[in-house]
């Protein structure tokens, strides 16, 4: 149905995505004093503008009927009375009900016109100076542009919240950018991908074989890889994909690829390895020159100090005199490098000592009198940190004081401290640095300056990182740096089956069910539903008293998305008996299933500008800031089914507002995959398994599963699928060029 009328009250408006709710008066004969709730997205609307409104009737549970628009047109109103109200509504700054009397008792029907294109003779009106009429006249043009730019922008299919983010970019030049190269839009503006211009630049006519598209789809090839943690592709893979996703030839892909390199837009890397291999890294120029960084930065800071080593010695024995604790040769060495360089790599698997190895170096530096950093990738890592040192520890994000407002170049962070303001410490100790992403890794750097002793702390057998690049291995791997690798399991440990389990999966050595074991537990079933029944029970019923916690506290990993013991089915299983439907619980829908007030949630991407905050009993902010981040876990605290918004609390209380718009940024949490749960520890585990892809059901991820737990790890399924993954040692390959880079610099 279409209606027309007046908007007379906004009662609700997201200024980021035009979401707007909002009462109409409707015209018409026999429509006087009729009045309409509408929503949508009106990303231009004011109060006072006349719309022809199309879109369908809704029951809301609380809020009753209620107008969804599916398009709507804005019109002048056309009659003096209907020109008053809009002028006197407020929507023209600088005009009131009193001047929109008088301008109207002056120019009559005329008023509108004269203000498009004589606005000059508003001075004739008695309170309106020349500057003013100018203002004014202003206004009214920027409106008309905006109205006229979003119908232009509308034949190409492209929705009005992107069409309003499109003109805000552009202004003027957007019509340009629509006739000659839509492909900008995917480099400039947010929302914007490859294949969202591709469509439009097809509707524009655009031809398939164009340099501009061809070039476009190399750089969202590379973007794609980025997702997937890579920092470039092998050559020969790159133009066998481009020209796969864009039906062109291999050689004009080739082309392009030199074009785009004298254009410094990508960067083309000769590499030979030792046995004498040689190929072509293709890099997008920003993850190049990022390589590039973290290489110099750590080169820099690999100063070494002189110092007595009796001494040295003597004063470690002290303090672990002093602290009642045992260092083994290898940990005593760490402690050693931590004082003595510039640059400290520290790795090695649970019960190795690194968190008395870290405790150690604390000591020593504060004797020194050094003032330290303490931080880690993640807020539950950061928190571990803090509890098994007794020091603050922050994520990296807050240490670096993650600001707020438009993101820097390619939607990386934007920090407070950089080279220009660094970190104010002698040393930073960076824990869990096998989750650290280039990004990350670049951005942290920046903010050191050589001088200050930097010990990076990690597990190298873990997974590597969400985010493009392979860190802390490729700092290892590239030869650069000492590195101390702990290995001995200490005593208490020992005393652990996930200790010796993990250590036994990392060597490749089989491990069997063994009776009586208190914390690592195998429940065999053969088939998918009894395997979902048993992680049901075991998550609702079993483990939160076994090991004390809460059923949100236990978490369910699994290697896989889809299938049917994936993240997507499992969620729908576990969120059926943990949080069932009630009445007294409000709940939306969406594409990807149904979010419910109570349900265990996870973001699934980075987002640099959310905003949280932590509240007290009585709702006031105690603390607030910006960031949250992907693999942040929380618990949907209420939902707003009129605002269109739900409030989701995060570790330490912290509670972000989302959208219904930005519900593609969370996804159900009571399963997540292996992947998402890096850094992270929970007092169980319950690990699902039967069967799966051969390149995700291997050693490597089955370790970072295990290492997960802290009291309990129970696999639910099939013992030979588990001693399948401990044999199966292939792992997807992630190309990433910083060891390159890095000897590189080196020699």
């Amino acid at each position: 149905m279409t209606i027309e009328g007046y908007v007379q009250k906004i009662l609700f408006q997201n200024r980021e995505n035009g979401y707007t709710v909002m009462v109409m008066e409707l015209s018409g004969e026999d429509s006087e004093g009729n009045e309409q709730t509408v929503c949508g997205s009106f990303p231009d609307v004011e109060q006072g503008d006349f719309f022809a409104v199309t879109g369908e009737i809704t029951v809301h549970p609380t809020y009753g009927p209620q107008l969804r628009a599916v398009s709507y047109e804005r019109r002048m109103p056309t009659d003096v009375v209907s020109m008053e109200r809009y002028l006197a509504s407020g929507a023209i700054k600088g005009i009131g009900a009193a001047m929109a009397a008088r301008i109207v008792k002056k120019f009559k029907e005329d008023s509108f016109r004269i203000m498009e294109e004589e606005p000059e003779r508003l001075a004739e009106i008695k309170g309106i100076s020349e500057n003013k009429a100018r203002e004014i006249g202003a206004q009214v043009a920027e409106k008309k542009n905006l109205r006229d730019a979003l119908m232009f922008l509308q034949q190409y299919g492209i929705s009005l919240n992107l069409a309003a983010k499109i003109y805000n970019h552009y202004g003027a030049e957007l019509y340009s950018v629509i006739r000659t190269n839509p492909y900008r839009m995917a480099d400039d503006i947010e929302g914007v991908g490859f294949k969202t211009a591709d469509a439009i630049a097809a509707r524009a006519g655009i031809v398939p074989d164009s340099d501009f598209r061809i070039q476009s789809g190399i750089l969202y090839e590379l973007q794609l890889a980025s997702g997937n943690g890579h920092t470039y592709l092998p050559k020969a893979s790159l133009v066998s994909q481009a020209a796969e996703l864009l039906m062109v030839e291999p050689e004009q892909v080739e082309k392009n690829l030199t074009d785009m390199q004298l254009d410094r837009r990508i960067v083309i890397k000769n590499v030979s390895a030792e046995d004498g291999r040689e190929w072509q890294q293709v890099y997008s120029a920003v993850y190049y020159y990022m390589e590039l960084n973290v290489a110099k930065h750590l080169h820099d800071l690999n100063i070494v100090e002189k110092a007595d080593p009796v001494k040295l010695g003597a004063d470690i024995d002290r303090i672990a005199a002093r602290e009642q604790i045992q260092l083994d040769e290898l940990q005593r060495e760490a402690v050693m490098e931590a004082v003595t360089h510039g640059l400290t790599i520290i790795t090695g698997g649970p019960g190795t000592g690194k968190t008395t190895t870290i405790n150690t170096i604390i000591q020593y530096m504060e004797e020194l009198g050094l003032s330290m950093a303490l931080a880690a990738p993640t807020g539950r890592a950061a928190k571990r940190m803090s509890e098994a040192t007794g020091c603050e520890a922050q994520t990296i994000h807050r240490l670096l004081e993650l600001m707020g407002g438009p993101e820097s170049e390619n939607g990386h962070a934007a920090f407070a401290r950089d080279e220009e303001n660094p970190l104010e410490a002698d040393a930073v100790i960076i824990d869990e640095m096998s989750m650290v992403d280039i990004n990350l890794m670049n951005a942290l750097l920046k903010a050191v300056v050589p001088g200050t002793r930097l010990v990076l702390v990690g597990d190298v057998d873990q997974l590597p990182s969400v985010g493009p690049g392979n860190v802390l291995r490729d700092i290892i791997d590239s030869g650069c740096f000492r590195v101390v690798k702990l290995n001995k399991i200490f005593r208490q440990a020992l005393e652990s089956d996930i200790v010796i389990n993990a250590h036994r999966i990392n060597q490749g050595q089989m491990v069997e069910p063994r009776p009586g074991s208190r914390d690592f537990l195998f429940v065999k079933r053969s088939q998918a539903a009894q395997i979902t029944g048993a992680t049901i029970t075991l998550v609702k019923e079993k483990l939160p008293p076994y090991v004390h916690a809460s059923v949100r506290d236990i978490q369910v990993l699994t290697p896989m998305r889809k299938g049917v013991l994936g993240v997507e089915q499992l969620n729908a299983a576990l969120q059926q008996y943990l949080n069932p439907p009630d009445p007294e619980k409000m709940e939306k829908e969406t594409g990807a299933g149904v979010f419910r007030e109570g349900d265990k949630v996870m973001q699934i991407k980075n987002n640099y500008q959310m905003e949280w905050e932590i509240k007290n009993k009585y709702g006031v902010a105690l603390q607030s800031g910006i960031g949250v981040f992907n693999g942040d876990l929380g618990i949907i605290k209420s939902m707003n089914l009129y605002a269109e918004e739900l409030v989701v609390e995060f570790d330490e209380g912290r509670e972000s507002t989302y959208s219904f718009k930005q519900l593609d940024e969370l996804e159900l949490a009571y399963a997540i995959t292996i992947h998402k749960s890096q850094g992270s520890e929970y007092p169980a585990v319950v690990l699902p398994l039967l069967t799966g892809p051969r390149m995700l059901m291997n050693r490597n991820l089955l370790y970072t599963a295990v290492t997960r737990a802290k009291q309990c790890v129970t696999v639910v399924g099939s013992l030979e699928t588990f001693q399948s993954m401990i044999r199966n040692v292939s792992e997807n390959t992630r190309f990433s060029g910083l060891a390159d880079r890095l000897r590189e610099i080196g020699i």
